[in-house]
């Protein structure tokens, strides 16, 4: 399927039921594909289109160019181990169920995460004492938001490499599209539900992205079943920004750091943040 400019073809103008509709145009050839409905098939209208195959080399730049223009945000897209028609074929995503993004305060949002995961209970199998060190220094005590770092590359283009690597590193993924203004809200947009045993509402996860994007040049890159891997132009350079950045971390995806590489700790997990050109998380 080929797309002229000035034109969408008509399965791809139907993702944008309910959206602005202000003209769209794409001029990128399009692999062979098709529009997907979620709520396991039954939703109202289709919120994503999805290639049949893996994602060709290049396209993701190409459409991440296009998207001014298109309005849709590409998704390189992963599939459950084993079971590759999940989570996209099946249409195990839920975009009627999701809020806005712009309804929710990101620091709120992060915050009250922050909370609940440094919490302890009747069946922690952490001691109080054991539960602190793991957010030293910081302990029960959020933070705050870290503070803005300048990009050290043009967001834009550092996507468009690291979508590239992640396209080779997995080349099974394949390619997705969605009708969304910024690469936060296509998560939301779509009905990804990849965090739903830690929120069930993926807008208050773009909340938050839509402040990465701004404060740290993020730009989402791709999703898995339960993973999301975004492109990081600016990352922090020395520990002190790394420990408030992985606060942020550790409240948006606890499990990056309770199941990720030992040790097991806020301040481990720093460290490999410093000069990271990306962020991945997966939820249990």
């Amino acid at each position: 399927m080929t797309s002229q400019l000035g034109e969408l073809p008509a399965d791809l103008v139907e993702l944008f039921v309910g959206a602005d509709p202000r003209p769209r145009s794409l001029s990128v050839p399009l692999p062979p594909g098709r529009t997907v409905r979620g709520d396991e098939g039954a939703a109202a209208h289709p919120t994503l289109w999805l290639t049949h195959g893996p994602a060709p080399a290049g396209l993701w730049p190409a459409l991440h160019a296009a998207h001014q223009r298109s309005g849709l945000w590409p998704l390189l897209m992963d599939s459950y181990a084993g079971e590759p028609s999940r989570p996209w074929d099946d249409g195990e995503f839920w975009p009627g169920g999701m809020s806005s993004p712009v309804k929710h305060d990101p620091e709120r949002l992060l915050a009250g995460w922050w909370a609940s995961c440094t919490e302890s209970d009747e069946d922690d199998v952490l001691t109080p004492g054991e539960r602190v060190a793991v957010t030293a220094p910081y302990g029960r005590d959020w933070p705050g938001l870290a503070a803005p770092i300048r990009p050290r590359v043009a967001p834009e283009q550092h996507a468009d490499h690291w979508a590239e690597q992640l396209s080779q590193a997995q080349p099974d993924m394949r390619l997705g599209l969605v009708a969304a203004d910024r690469g936060s809200d296509a998560l939301a947009a779509a009905g990804w539900q990849g965090a739903v045993n830690y929120t069930n509402d993926t807008g208050e996860l773009s909340a938050v992205l839509r402040s990465w994007e701004d404060r740290f040049g993020v730009r989402v890159i791709g999703v898995g079943f339960a993973e999301l891997y975004l492109s990081v132009a600016a990352p922090p350079s020395d520990t002190a920004e790394a420990l408030r950045v992985a606060a942020e971390h550790f409240a948006f995806c606890p499990d990056n750091i309770w199941q990720g590489q030992r040790p097991c700790t806020l301040a481990a997990y720093a460290d490999r943040l410093i000069d990271a050109p990306t962020w991945a998380f997966w939820w249990d």
